[in-house]
Protein backbone atom coordinates (compact mmCIF):
# COMPACT_ATOMS: atom_id res chain seq x y z
CA UNK A 1 0.00 0.00 0.00
CA UNK A 2 2.88 2.27 0.92
CA UNK A 3 4.23 1.82 -2.10
CA UNK A 4 0.92 2.92 -4.31
CA UNK A 5 1.03 5.90 -2.04
CA UNK A 6 4.86 6.84 -2.92
CA UNK A 7 4.39 6.23 -6.42
CA UNK A 8 1.30 8.84 -6.90
CA UNK A 9 3.63 11.10 -5.32
CA UNK A 10 6.63 10.39 -7.41
CA UNK A 11 3.76 11.24 -10.56
CA UNK A 12 2.00 14.06 -8.98
CA UNK A 13 5.79 15.79 -8.28
CA UNK A 14 6.76 14.64 -11.82
CA UNK A 15 3.77 16.26 -13.34
CA UNK A 16 4.03 18.98 -11.26
CA UNK A 17 7.26 20.41 -12.66
CA UNK A 18 6.98 19.41 -15.96
CA UNK A 19 3.36 21.37 -16.16
CA UNK A 20 2.95 23.06 -13.45
CA UNK A 21 1.05 22.91 -10.12
CA UNK A 22 -2.38 24.84 -11.55
CA UNK A 23 -2.00 23.19 -14.83
CA UNK A 24 -1.73 19.00 -13.56
CA UNK A 25 -5.38 17.71 -13.63
CA UNK A 26 -5.86 14.89 -10.65
CA UNK A 27 -6.77 12.74 -13.79
CA UNK A 28 -3.27 12.92 -15.30
CA UNK A 29 -1.90 11.91 -11.67
CA UNK A 30 -3.90 8.97 -11.69
CA UNK A 31 -3.31 8.59 -15.67
CA UNK A 32 0.56 8.19 -14.73
CA UNK A 33 0.79 6.10 -12.01
CA UNK A 34 -1.44 3.44 -13.72
CA UNK A 35 -3.83 3.10 -10.69
CA UNK A 36 -7.53 3.75 -10.56
CA UNK A 37 -9.57 6.77 -9.01
CA UNK A 38 -10.44 4.66 -6.08
CA UNK A 39 -6.67 4.20 -5.59
CA UNK A 40 -6.13 8.13 -5.57
CA UNK A 41 -8.79 8.55 -3.62
CA UNK A 42 -7.51 6.41 -0.50
CA UNK A 43 -4.49 8.54 0.01
CA UNK A 44 -5.44 11.72 -0.55
CA UNK A 45 -8.79 13.92 -0.63
CA UNK A 46 -7.30 16.41 -3.65
CA UNK A 47 -4.76 18.09 -5.44
CA UNK A 48 -4.13 20.28 -2.59
CA UNK A 49 -3.59 17.60 -0.16
CA UNK A 50 -1.10 15.51 -2.26
CA UNK A 51 0.83 18.62 -2.35
CA UNK A 52 0.58 19.67 1.02
CA UNK A 53 2.14 15.95 2.21
CA UNK A 54 4.83 16.59 -0.39
CA UNK A 55 5.77 19.93 1.11
CA UNK A 56 5.12 18.54 4.58
CA UNK A 57 7.79 15.65 4.04
CA UNK A 58 9.95 17.96 1.98
CA UNK A 59 10.56 19.82 5.45
CA UNK A 60 10.82 16.92 7.50
CA UNK A 61 13.68 16.21 5.35
CA UNK A 62 15.31 19.37 5.95
CA UNK A 63 14.93 19.08 10.41
CA UNK A 64 15.83 15.79 9.93
CA UNK A 65 19.39 16.44 7.94
CA UNK A 66 19.86 19.62 10.55
CA UNK A 67 19.08 17.55 13.74
CA UNK A 68 21.85 14.65 12.20
CA UNK A 69 24.53 17.94 11.65
CA UNK A 70 24.06 18.70 14.92
CA UNK A 71 24.48 15.40 16.20
CA UNK A 72 27.74 16.02 14.37
CA UNK A 73 28.67 19.63 15.19
CA UNK A 74 28.75 21.07 18.99
CA UNK A 75 30.14 24.88 17.76
CA UNK A 76 27.08 26.65 17.88
CA UNK A 77 28.94 29.11 15.76
CA UNK A 78 29.97 26.85 13.13
CA UNK A 79 26.32 25.32 13.31
CA UNK A 80 24.66 28.60 12.88
CA UNK A 81 26.38 28.79 9.22
CA UNK A 82 26.69 25.66 8.48
CA UNK A 83 23.31 24.18 9.26
CA UNK A 84 22.58 26.49 5.56
CA UNK A 85 24.95 24.06 4.01
CA UNK A 86 22.99 21.93 5.15
CA UNK A 87 19.74 22.79 4.45
CA UNK A 88 20.49 23.41 0.74
CA UNK A 89 22.17 20.39 0.51
CA UNK A 90 18.33 19.11 0.61
CA UNK A 91 17.33 21.49 -1.65
CA UNK A 92 19.69 20.18 -4.02
CA UNK A 93 18.84 16.26 -3.56
CA UNK A 94 15.42 17.35 -4.56
CA UNK A 95 15.48 19.55 -7.16
CA UNK A 96 12.02 18.74 -8.03
CA UNK A 97 10.30 19.64 -4.37
CA UNK A 98 12.70 22.69 -4.30
CA UNK A 99 11.03 23.95 -7.41
CA UNK A 100 7.82 23.17 -6.40
CA UNK A 101 8.56 25.25 -3.09
CA UNK A 102 9.65 28.16 -5.15
CA UNK A 103 6.26 28.19 -7.68
CA UNK A 104 3.93 27.51 -4.90
CA UNK A 105 3.07 30.56 -3.42
CA UNK A 106 -0.11 32.14 -4.04
CA UNK A 107 -1.58 28.72 -5.81
CA UNK A 108 -4.21 28.77 -3.12
CA UNK A 109 -5.59 29.80 0.11
CA UNK A 110 -4.66 25.62 1.30
CA UNK A 111 -1.44 26.01 -0.24
CA UNK A 112 0.00 29.03 0.77
CA UNK A 113 -1.06 27.73 4.70
CA UNK A 114 0.68 24.85 4.41
CA UNK A 115 3.56 26.83 3.47
CA UNK A 116 2.75 29.45 6.05
CA UNK A 117 3.12 26.22 7.68
CA UNK A 118 6.43 25.36 6.62
CA UNK A 119 7.92 29.04 7.15
CA UNK A 120 6.51 29.12 10.74
CA UNK A 121 8.34 25.43 11.59
CA UNK A 122 11.36 26.65 9.85
CA UNK A 123 11.57 29.86 12.46
CA UNK A 124 10.67 28.14 15.09
CA UNK A 125 13.52 25.67 14.51
CA UNK A 126 15.93 28.43 13.50
CA UNK A 127 14.75 30.60 16.77
CA UNK A 128 15.62 27.94 18.96
CA UNK A 129 18.67 27.37 17.76
CA UNK A 130 19.23 31.24 17.95
CA UNK A 131 17.74 31.47 21.21
CA UNK A 132 20.07 28.25 22.57
CA UNK A 133 22.99 30.10 21.69
CA UNK A 134 22.19 32.92 23.20
CA UNK A 135 21.43 31.31 26.49
CA UNK A 136 25.10 29.82 26.18
CA UNK A 137 26.35 33.56 26.35
CA UNK A 138 27.82 32.89 22.83
CA UNK A 139 25.40 34.80 20.81
CA UNK A 140 24.69 38.78 21.54
CA UNK A 141 20.87 38.98 23.04
CA UNK A 142 19.48 40.55 20.06
CA UNK A 143 16.00 40.21 18.84
CA UNK A 144 15.78 36.04 17.44
CA UNK A 145 12.60 36.75 14.88
CA UNK A 146 14.53 38.97 12.57
CA UNK A 147 17.52 37.22 11.98
CA UNK A 148 15.55 33.70 11.87
CA UNK A 149 13.21 35.50 9.48
CA UNK A 150 15.88 36.93 7.22
CA UNK A 151 18.15 33.07 7.31
CA UNK A 152 14.31 32.05 5.68
CA UNK A 153 14.62 35.02 3.12
CA UNK A 154 17.98 34.28 2.38
CA UNK A 155 17.32 30.75 1.72
CA UNK A 156 14.13 31.26 -0.62
CA UNK A 157 16.20 33.84 -2.75
CA UNK A 158 19.00 31.88 -3.38
CA UNK A 159 17.00 28.50 -4.20
CA UNK A 160 14.35 30.82 -6.59
CA UNK A 161 17.64 31.91 -8.53
CA UNK A 162 18.95 28.85 -8.90
CA UNK A 163 16.33 26.17 -9.57
CA UNK A 164 13.45 28.81 -10.81
CA UNK A 165 15.62 31.61 -12.40
CA UNK A 166 18.61 29.58 -13.43
CA UNK A 167 20.41 32.32 -12.99
CA UNK A 168 23.02 30.64 -10.59
CA UNK A 169 24.83 27.26 -9.93
CA UNK A 170 24.27 24.83 -7.18
CA UNK A 171 27.71 25.70 -6.03
CA UNK A 172 27.13 29.71 -6.51
CA UNK A 173 23.69 29.38 -4.23
CA UNK A 174 25.26 27.59 -1.52
CA UNK A 175 28.02 30.40 -1.70
CA UNK A 176 25.47 33.65 -1.45
CA UNK A 177 23.75 31.40 1.60
CA UNK A 178 27.15 30.65 3.43
CA UNK A 179 28.85 34.32 3.01
CA UNK A 180 25.45 36.20 3.88
CA UNK A 181 25.31 33.98 7.23
CA UNK A 182 29.31 34.14 7.95
CA UNK A 183 28.56 37.87 7.81
CA UNK A 184 25.22 37.46 9.87
CA UNK A 185 27.53 35.37 12.59
CA UNK A 186 29.77 38.40 13.03
CA UNK A 187 27.60 40.54 14.61
CA UNK A 188 25.93 37.28 16.54
CA UNK A 189 28.88 36.07 17.78
CA UNK A 190 30.26 38.13 21.36
CA UNK A 191 33.66 37.23 20.99
CA UNK A 192 34.26 37.42 17.09
CA UNK A 193 35.70 33.92 18.10
CA UNK A 194 33.54 32.11 14.84
CA UNK A 195 35.97 29.60 13.12
CA UNK A 196 35.30 28.97 9.38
Amino acid sequence: MQKKKEKILECALDLFVEKGYVNTPVRDIIDRSGYGTGTFYRYFNNKEDLLKILLTDFLEQIIDSVNNYFKEEDDLCLRFIETKRVMLEVFIRNEKLAEIFSRAPGISDPIDECLNEFDNKFLEFTGKNIQFGIKKGIFRDLPVIPIASSTLAMIKYAVFKWVVNKDITEAEMIDMVISFHQSLAIGLVKNNSCRN
